[in-house]
């Protein structure tokens, strides 16, 4: 995989910025959209090809006719052997009952060798409805942090501690992240990420198995299953609190460090 160019990754850093500089302005997060990035960059001569309506090879399409559901053992998801069989396995997953309020499941998209995993806690309304993680407003700014870091969408691995919509949104439920965790195990073990980022305080909550709030996890580097793992804001509550913004792009620094070389101690905030 080739690294962006470095008139795209300007760019990016440039949308980035317009962003910073316009903490507190709604209207123009709401307009921050993913197809802006992707014309940005093209219009600046980096051949971009990405359809928005489209999955990102690795990702499979929501099943239009549901399976009948069913108990899948941990075995079966141990073993599967690529990203295609573990999809389909979560298509008709009744390890718990969120199966039975869920329109598609979200299974995750991108690349399948990624170098970086981005994880979050539970598809919303608009996931649930596309079968695809981080779409919308949240999703177009994930982007575009992303973008800031020389890292387009389709370069990474997007997914979802649950597979599955909570009802309301509510807060997964332990039994649900027990259920569910094998799932996102088995697909780190198929990509085999240099590096996890956990975006929201639930997400780094369940892969770190603590209680800290998200204020005491971020900055360092820590380890999910062997996995190096930076925990950082969630792009909902930076729409919510742009003043976030800035110490979430200082979270991806990590990452960008950790990918050019630097260790785990050399990575790490001051």
């Amino acid at each position: 995989m080739s690294p962006p160019d470095l008139g795209a990754r300007t760019l990016a850093r440039a949308f980035l910025e317009q962003t910073l500089s316009a903490e507190g302005n709604a209207l123009m997060l709401e307009h921050a959209t993913r197809e802006e990035v992707v014309g940005g960059l093209a219009s600046a001569g980096r051949a971009v090809r990405e359809d928005a309506a489209a999955l990102p090879d690795g990702a499979p399409s929501p099943d239009p006719a549901p399976k009948e559901p069913e108990v899948v053992t941990g075995p079966q998801i141990a073993e599967a052997p690529d990203l295609e069989t573990l999809a389909a396995l979560v298509a008709s997953c009744a390890r718990c009952t969120l199966h039975e309020s869920r329109k598609n499941p979200v299974f995750g998209e991108g690349a399948a060798n990624a170098r970086v995993v981005c994880v979050g806690e539970a598809p919303g309304a608009r996931e649930d409805e596309t079968g695809r993680p981080f779409v919308g407003r949240a999703g177009g700014l994930l982007d575009r942090l992303l973008l800031s870091i020389g890292l387009p969408r389709t370069s990474v691995y997007i997914c979802n501690v649950l597979k599955s919509r909570p009802p309301r949104n509510r807060d997964p439920l332990p039994e649900e992240v027990a259920a569910c965790s094998p799932y996102l195990l088995r697909q780190l073990a198929l990509i085999e990420p240099e590096v996890i980022i956990a975006f929201g305080a639930f997400a780094a909550r369940t892969l770190l198995e603590t209680k800290s709030a998200l204020g005491r996890l971020r900055g360092t580097v820590h380890r999910y299953s062997g996995y190096p793992v930076v925990a950082t804001y969630h792009p909902a509550a930076l729409l919510r609190n742009p003043g976030w913004i800035r110490p979430t792009w200082e979270d991806l620094q990590i990452v960008r460090r950790m990918l050019d070389g630097a260790g785990d101690r050399e990575a790490r905030i001051g």
